[in-house]
């Protein structure tokens, strides 16, 4: 309640005039005040009373001097607005939780500016509007605002145009007529919207308008996701709030001509209700769900991506401007969505909805470690790790035809602020492209011409049972390459006589929100059994063993795994990969670890064989009065045997799978396609060929799997003099054909 009421009252204080007296040459040294005031705000003690709280905060940022400390903040190099990278480090120092948990991320001025510019364009060019933003027929919302820069951006080139073509005598009139009343911004969090209406009194001011004591920028105190009103309370602050709500609730459901901002990035969304469910699921006002593609379910397992807040933010703008009929959305969000197989539904339903999208991709995607295609380094224009672009969908009913252009922007950050700095919005900036069945790719591919890909079956089509790898959450503990050091673990870890404390620090293990170290030693003491320790591969080439128990792994996938434990072979793939070329295959014949093939960006999937059917239901270890079947699509198999007019072996259509995914010809040609997808199979209807194919693929299983005779022979030489035989970083020297392992040893080949 103090929270809203500093907030509401910060709202209207900002409107009127205050005593200056008190002002900060940098306005950044009141992070630390403004800290302590939310402190006590959130702790519901506040050490002043209300008014004087509101009255100085209002005050240090409402300095005397406002216009030479934007001079000072701009020549320092900080950009033009100093309120926007005060907000960045308050946040970061008062709550870095909520920063995370929300996607809180200030938006470089650059990318905000070319945004505006871009909407400003299309206006002109697009919908007949030749005075762009400054047109009375523009309504605009930023449904993220933070600190309004957005809006902000808006207001300022609005208020340019109307000046240049109408003269200053009518400026007043117009930011009251049209900026006070058809601009709009939501905001959830505290601190932005109490700053943020700070920041657009001070940005009036500067543009000649002072807000009168009725006045006010309409920024709300609201859930864009959450439709829903609050309802009238008699409850300190509640009132207050209620209005809010109720105003916010009439702009979510009326027109908007424009939507734009930079909505949050939250892949554990905060923002799951029965309004975002229907809202994701549903087609809404002709707004295709984006959990159905070419009129089908989806048919993704898992498709948690498509909860991220800002899918659920470009989808509540979607649905806006499907309903209004005309409008134009704006948005820098996670690049994701362009080519995940996640989103290929969204993508159909943004098709459909709009009639031309403009994607500028500006990559910076650490976690896929992107470089510009010259090798330099990709930067990100925000300090994350995860790739953005810029979008702009524009829907005008002016054409019948859905055309979605496209251009990539790598570099350093530096060289990406400079072009969004310098380039105008121009159709002749970007590639058309053609987004087809059954991805619907907003970036370039080139698929067209093996097109003949696709009709091929999908790896997990053939293999119907399989799953991810074991995800354990604690690696060093569980996972040993010591049998009996991990047997030692085992015994001490189950001891209860031990202390917990003990354990955390021997094993370096903590409690977690969903794991406690108490509890799952108990689990684990009711039936110590070393028969719990497994094999496991963890890495190419690198069996260890694992305590395969669910007191201590987060996820066993016991469902599939459980047919890795007896004999059998599984076939390690990845959905996704980013490496070219491709070559994210490999062989087991053990259960295996989730990060075999690479790191966590997309982990492997294990497609076994066999599957063992216990016909009594017996217990995990105890597989008595078993049955085995191919994990083979029955229909395939058929098909195969049909055309080649013999019995096949299981292990003859794995073996020929292997050999197909270690084409190199098959890995370059259809590149495109397995970085984004499961691999499909081409099988051929030739006997002959198919028989040499599964040979080749047999050696490699071999040789994968560390039994195949040919090692037995020594294929290299290990050379060298001194006592250090460490290895350092290995590096291979192409003259002399040597791997060297530090400075005096190295492997060479024998011919």
């Amino acid at each position: 309640h103090f929270a809203v009421e500093f907030a509401i009252a910060a709202r209207t204080r900002a409107n009127s005039e205050f005593n200056r007296k008190m002002a900060f040459d940098y306005i950044p040294h009141t992070t630390g005040i403004l800290r302590d005031v939310f402190r006590f705000i959130s702790l519901g003690d506040l050490p002043l009373p209300m008014e004087v709280l509101v009255d100085d905060i209002a005050a240090i940022l409402h300095a005397a001097e406002i216009n030479s400390i934007l001079n000072q903040y701009y020549k320092e190099g900080k950009g033009e607005d100093p309120i926007v990278h005060f907000y960045e480090t308050f946040l970061n120092q008062y709550d870095p939780q909520t920063r995370e948990r929300r996607g809180v991320y200030y938006t470089p001025e650059p990318v905000v500016q070319y945004i505006v510019r871009s909407v400003h364009s299309l206006l002109k060019t697009h919908f007949g509007l030749p005075d762009g933003l400054a047109d009375p027929a523009v309504t605009l919302l930023d449904p993220a605002a933070g600190t309004l820069t957005f809006p902000a951006e808006a207001i300022k080139l609005a208020v340019q145009e109307y000046v240049q073509k109408y003269g200053g005598g009518g400026k007043a009139h117009f930011i009251r007529d049209q900026i006070l009343k058809n601009y709009y911004a939501f905001e959830l969090m505290m601190a932005p919207y109490a700053i943020g209406h700070m920041k657009i009194s001070y940005l009036l001011e500067a543009l000649g308008y002072h807000l009168q004591e009725d006045e006010s920028f309409q920024l709300y105190l609201t859930n864009t996701l959450e439709m829903e009103e609050i309802t009238q309370s008699e409850l300190p602050g509640m009132r207050a709030l209620s209005e809010e709500s109720r105003l916010a609730g009439r702009v979510k459901r009326e027109p908007i001509l424009v939507i734009m901002g930079n909505p949050p990035y939250s892949g554990i969304s905060a923002n799951t209700n029965k309004w975002t469910e229907q809202l994701l699921k549903k087609d809404l006002d002709g707004a295709q769900s984006y959990y159905t593609v070419d009129g089908k379910p989806l048919g993704e397992r898992n498709p948690k991506w498509l909860q991220d807040d800002y899918v659920k933010f470009l989808r509540f703008a979607q649905w806006k401007i499907q309903k209004a009929g005309k409008g134009i959305v704006a948005m820098i969000t996670n690049h994701s969505y362009l080519d995940n197989p996640t989103f290929r539904g969204m993508r159909q339903s943004l098709m459909q909805t709009f009639d031309e999208i403009y994607v500028l991709d500006l990559h910076g995607n650490s976690l896929k470690k992107e470089t510009a295609p010259n090798g330099s380094p990709d930067e990100n224009v925000f300090d994350i790790r995860q790739g953005v672009a810029i979008a702009v969908y524009v829907k005008n009913n002016q054409t019948e035809e859905h055309k979605v252009f496209h251009r990539d922007l790598y570099g350093s950050r530096e060289q990406k602020y400079y072009w969004l700095r310098e380039h105008t919005f121009s159709v002749d900036n970007y590639e058309l492209l053609s987004p087809n069945k059954p991805y619907y790719f907003f970036v370039r591919r080139k698929t067209e011409d093996i097109s003949h890909y696709l009709e091929w079956k999908k790896i997990n089509e053939i293999f119907p049972v399989n799953s991810v790898g074991i995800v354990t959450s604690r690696d060093t503990f569980v996972i040993d390459e010591d049998k009996l050091n991990l047997q030692r673990k085992l015994n001490l870890f189950s001891d209860l006589s031990i202390p917990n404390e003990v354990i955390e620090k021997s094993f370096d293990v903590k409690d977690t929100s969903a794991w406690k170290i108490e509890q799952a030693r108990k689990n684990i003491s009711k039936n110590v059994d070393l028969s719990v320790i497994k094999e496991i591969l963890y890495r190419p080439f690198d069996k260890r063993f694992i305590i395969y128990h669910q007191a201590v792994i987060d996820r066993m996938r016991l469902d599939v795994m459980r047919h890795m434990l007896k004999d059998n072979l599984g076939l390690i793939c990845k959905r996704q990969g980013k490496r070219k070329p491709y070559s994210y295959f490999f062989i087991t014949d053990t259960i295996c670890e989730s990060c075999v093939l690479e790191s966590a960006f997309a982990l492997n999937i294990v497609f076994p064989l066999y599957l063992y059917m216990d016909k009594n239901n017996k217990t995990l270890y105890n597989f008595e009065n078993e049955e085995k079947k191919p994990n083979i699509e029955l229909k395939i198999y058929n098909k195969l045997e049909s055309t080649f007019g013999q019995k096949l072996n299981p292990e003859d259509i794995l073996n020929y799978i292997y050999g197909v995914f270690y084409s190199n010809i098959y890995r370059e040609t259809y590149v495109d396609f397995l970085k984004y997808d499961f691999p499909r199979v081409p099988f051929t209807a030739d006997s002959a060929l198919f028989q040499q194919m599964a040979a080749l693929g047999k050696r490699l299983v071999d040789l994968h799997l560390l039994r195949s005779p040919e090692l037995e022979q020594p294929i290299a030489r290990f050379e060298g003099k001194g006592e250090d035989r460490t290895i350092t970083t290995p590096k291979y020297d192409p003259k002399t054909k040597r791997v060297w392992i530090n400075a005096t040893y190295y492997f060479e080949g024998i011919t």
